[in-house]
Parts: C-alpha cells; sequence; structure tokens
C-alpha cells in the first residue's frame, strides 16, 4: 500500500510509510487536532489589538500618512525641486588632490564657498518672487565633505524658521571612481570612457552611471514617498509653498534627472554637466507635474543637452497632472519604434 500525502502534514512525515514516520504522523496528527486555530478577528490586528476603523496600522503609528491616503486635504506637492551641484572644490582646480585626499574629504575652495552663497542668494531672491509668506526649503544632501559645506554656505540666505529640514542621504554620493586614485590611470580611464560610453563604463573598482542609476532609482522612489505623505510638512503646517533643495554633484544629478523623466541612454549621453554651484529647477506645471521649463528657458535646456524631442516633453509636463502619461513620448509611445530605425 503506498502512503498518501498529507496536505496538512509536512512532506518528511507523508513520505515514507516506515514505523517511525507513521508514528510521528501519529503524534503530529493528535498535536494539530487538540490546538486551538489561530484565527484573526476583523476587528483586530495581526497582534491582537482592536482595529480602528478606517484606518491602517501605518497611518495609526504614523499620522503624516492621513493625508496621502484618503483625506480630503490630501498634502500639497512641493512648489519646486531644485537640483544644486557643490561649488568648486579642490579637485576641480587640483586632480591631483584625489592622489592623497579621499574623495569624501575633498573640500571647497575659497571661490566654492563663493559659488555656495551665490547660489543660496539666487533660490532666495527666486522664491521671494513668489510673492508668498509661508514659504520653506527641505533640503536632501550627499555626505561628501564639498556638498556639506555647499549646503552650509547656501544655507545662510534663510533664516532658521524658514528652513523644515535637513536630510543626509548617501545615494546621493558621487559616482565611485575608486579609492585613492591614479591620476595616470583616471586619465586612461576617461578617455576609455568616451570610447565605451559615459553610461555605461565603469572604472576599476569604481562605478558606472549605469550603477548611479540603479541607487537613484532608490532615492527617486523615497522622494515620491516623501512628498506623498508629506514628510518634511508637518501635519498643521501643510502649505503648496514648499522649496526642496537637492545638493549633489554633476554627474548624480543629471542621472537623477534621466531617471525622473525617463530619458533614455542616448539622451543622457548628451547632457552637459552643471556649472560649479549651478542649479536646475523643477518646478510644478498648471497641472501639478514638474516641469523644467517653468523656470529655464528653452535656450538654457538646449545648452545644457535637451533634444527638440526633450523640450517637446518638457512642454507636456507643463500642463499634466500627475500619474498622467505622454503617449506620444518617446519612451512609451509607438514613436519609440522610429527611434530604432533611424
Amino acid at each position: 500500500m503506498v502512503a498518501r500525502a498529507s496536505p496538512f502534514l509536512p512532506h518528511e512525515f507523508s513520505s515514507s510509510n516506515s514505523a517511525i514516520s507513521r508514528l510521528k504522523q501519529a503524534n503530529y496528527a493528535r498535536c494539530f487536532k487538540t490546538q486551538v486555530p489561530f484565527r484573526i478577528k476583523c476587528c483586530e490586528d495581526t497582534l491582537g489589538r482592536t482595529r480602528v476603523k478606517g484606518r491602517s496600522e501605518m497611518e495609526m503609528r504614523f499620522p503624516e500618512m492621513n493625508n496621502a491616503l484618503g483625506s480630503s486635504c490630501p498634502c500639497p506637492r512641493p512648489r519646486r525641486i531644485i537640483l544644486v551641484r557643490h561649488g568648486q572644490s579642490e579637485g576641480n582646480v587640483d586632480e591631483s588632490a584625489y592622489t592623497r585626499i579621499p574623495d569624501p574629504k575633498i573640500c571647497l575652495t575659497e571661490k566654492g564657498w563663493r559659488d555656495a552663497e551665490e547660489v543660496g542668494k539666487q533660490i532666495r531672491e527666486m522664491i521671494l518672487s513668489d510673492g508668498a509668506d509661508d514659504w520653506k526649503v527641505y533640503f536632501y544632501v550627499s555626505p561628501y565633505r564639498r556638498t556639506l559645506q555647499t549646503l552650509e554656505g547656501l544655507g545662510r540666505a534663510f533664516e532658521l524658521h524658514r528652513i523644515a529640514g535637513v536630510r543626509e542621504e548617501p545615494r546621493l554620493r558621487e559616482q565611485d571612481f575608486g579609492n585613492f586614485q591614479d591620476r595616470e590611470k583616471m586619465r586612461v580611464g576617461k578617455a576609455d570612457r568616451l570610447r565605451y560610453g559615459r553610461f555605461f563604463y565603469r572604472f576599476p573598482d569604481g562605478e558606472s552611471a549605469a550603477d548611479v542609476y540603479d541607487r537613484i532609482t532608490g532615492f527617486r522612489e523615497t522622494l515620491r514617498s516623501d512628498i506623498d505623505i508629506g514628510r518634511f510638512q508637518p501635519p498643521g503646517e501643510r502649505t503648496p509653498n514648499m522649496n526642496l533643495i537637492i545638493v549633489s554633484h554633476g554627474l548624480t544629478l543629471r542621472v537623477f534627472l534621466m531617471r525622473w523623466y525617463k530619458w533614455t541612454v542616448e539622451q543622457f549621453e548628451g547632457l552637459n554637466n552643471f556649472g560649479n554651484g549651478g542649479m536646475l529647477v523643477m518646478q510644478t506645471g498648471f497641472g501639478g507635474r514638474y516641469s523644467l521649463l517653468m523656470h529655464q528657458s528653452p535656450e538654457e535646456l538646449q545648452e545644457f543637452g535637451l533634444t527638440e524631442e526633450m523640450l517637446i516633453d518638457q512642454e507636456w509636463q507643463m500642463i499634466a497632472k500627475p500619474g498622467e502619461l505622454n503617449y506620444n513620448w518617446m519612451t512609451s509611445g509607438p514613436s519609440f519604434f522610429s527611434r530604432l530605425k533611424k
């Protein structure tokens, strides 16, 4: 007689017909019959706590989520996401600095401090031009010394009551080129990168732009979640005049834009770097999405490297609503195949 597998018993208990197996089955069945099955009541959570009708456990633990999840008064989106590259650093004026100083410890030059203070003043003037009284800023910053110093410099433009908060975010760090850099190897590596392709070339013991893309994807999801639940806006202090400022590095910021707007590898490789202390502004358009054309002119964006197709998409971003898709955009519509035929 062949033993039949039981749907309730572990496989090893039902796969044999030996006396030992039958004894195990009997003991297991006896325990199984005497134990009271565990059932979760509809009015309790998995720990037996009484549920509050209409509210999830996450909402109970994090009240700031209430506005993001089904409230009649959702958290307003920040007016701007402002991307800032660090000011001039020691490595920008002397590449040999990377051979003796760890990349995360490279400092700003005197000009770099002036760059930082100047961009802070520019951001403040831009925000003041809105004419709002309840505006605030919230910072995300790379943990490298030159970006932290840039934050310190530009932060001097804002009174403390205007600063909603700061988050040090390691995923915003510079592309990793290896540890202490050999000057000649870096020269050869950068030449190889031009031949291989700026996006996929990986420096020995370092990262490619594609690697940076992966970690920026994680940061983008964190940022979107923070925006949706108003992590930087405590309950009772909601305002559409919040401005997010991301202080990071040239390639990292270009990859962030690539990920946000779903630009192709080819489009990314056509972009130019930010200047030291330079900024680019993503501002909410008429429908609520972020567009680069709300602040920069088409000529400025073309100088940055945007193509005609990318500018047309930015025009769509100016009027579209969050959640809508541009079905004529080359990365999501039929025109994608037209591009492949070129």
